[in-house]
């Protein structure tokens, strides 16, 4: 049971602290958190918003206590606001089923604390429980599906771990007639430079992607994507590797700077349409389906 209650829908963060050559603990907060300054620290210890494992309130000089753990309250000063609606699809005593515009992160993460899908939620059902069974980009529209109660949680997150949920995505990206399509395209994916994206590398396959053209016109085409593996950027790095990058996409092939990839009017293409699984509670076939669409040019 974490040592900090759930705040403003927000839950605490933990550190373990490592060893090191730091006297004081003030030495290693200003070396690990350099955009924090010290009086935020101070007044943090000051109102119990960081404390170790044991409820104890910390100090900015203290021993450095290593191996102990540190419990805080991430804070974001002038978070954007995400002027983009998510929707209800369904709900019941085990499932939340939401369709998650472009531009709001699930979690939070970064510069996103209560601007992300899971606060949001929090705040406007009121499940204290409501946690995400799985995660989309935050650039990445559709379909995402949350665990009501924790009771149950673990026979949907199998479903998951078991690849037995069948996810279809849509995408806009160019069109080229010499791509014999439907294809299955397999590849290596591993962390790359800079750590937030992926590359493609030599060695076994760990990544699955079966690729379907629906439709085309004016040199672009509508396709329908079905990852088999749920690798980091995985349907965003295949298209691009394939020379099919992925419209509005800010990373692959090339990196934009992020005033570039913050354009709220044009959104990376790409829809986790449908989710499609057995329930492991009642054996019931389930299906899902964004009520977004892409629309070619």
């Amino acid at each position: 049971m974490p040592p900090l209650p759930r705040h403003n829908h927000l839950d605490p963060c933990c550190q373990q602290l490592p060893s090191g050559p730091w006297l004081r603990l003030g030495d290693y907060l200003l070396q690990q958190f350099y955009g924090i300054s010290e009086d935020t620290w101070r007044e943090r210890f000051a109102q119990r918003r960081a404390v170790d494992g044991a409820g104890q309130r910390l100090d900015w000089d203290m021993h450095y206590p290593a191996g102990s753990a540190l419990w805080y309250y991430r804070e974001v000063a002038d978070e954007p606001a995400v002027p983009f609606t998510e929707e209800i699809l369904h709900q019941d005593e085990h499932l939340l089923v939401v369709d998650k515009p472009h531009f709001l992160a699930v979690v939070p993460a970064g510069r996103f604390l209560r601007e992300t899908l899971l606060v949001r939620l929090r705040e406007r059902t009121g499940l204290a429980e409501l946690t995400p069974l799985h995660r989309l980009d935050r650039l990445t529209a559709g379909l995402v599906l949350f665990s009501v109660r924790a009771s149950s949680r673990g026979a949907y997150t199998d479903l998951f771990r078991q690849r037995a949920i069948r996810k279809v995505y849509h995408a806009i990206a160019p069109y080229s007639p010499q791509l014999n399509l439907p294809l299955v395209y397999r590849s290596r994916l591993v962390a790359g430079e800079p750590f937030f994206c992926m590359a493609e590398v030599p060695g076994p396959a760990n990544a699955e992607t079966h690729i379907t053209l629906l439709s085309e016109n004016n040199g672009e085409g509508l396709y329908q994507l079905e990852p088999l593996t749920g690798r980091k950027h995985q349907l965003r790095v295949h298209m691009s590797v394939l020379g099919l990058p992925i419209r509005g996409d800010p990373l692959y092939p090339a990196l934009l700077p992020e005033s570039a990839a913050e354009r709220w009017d044009q959104p990376l293409q790409l829809l986790a349409k449908t989710l499609e699984f057995a329930d492991p509670l009642t054996g019931r076939a389930r299906q899902f389906a964004s009520r977004r669409t892409l629309v070619l040019a």
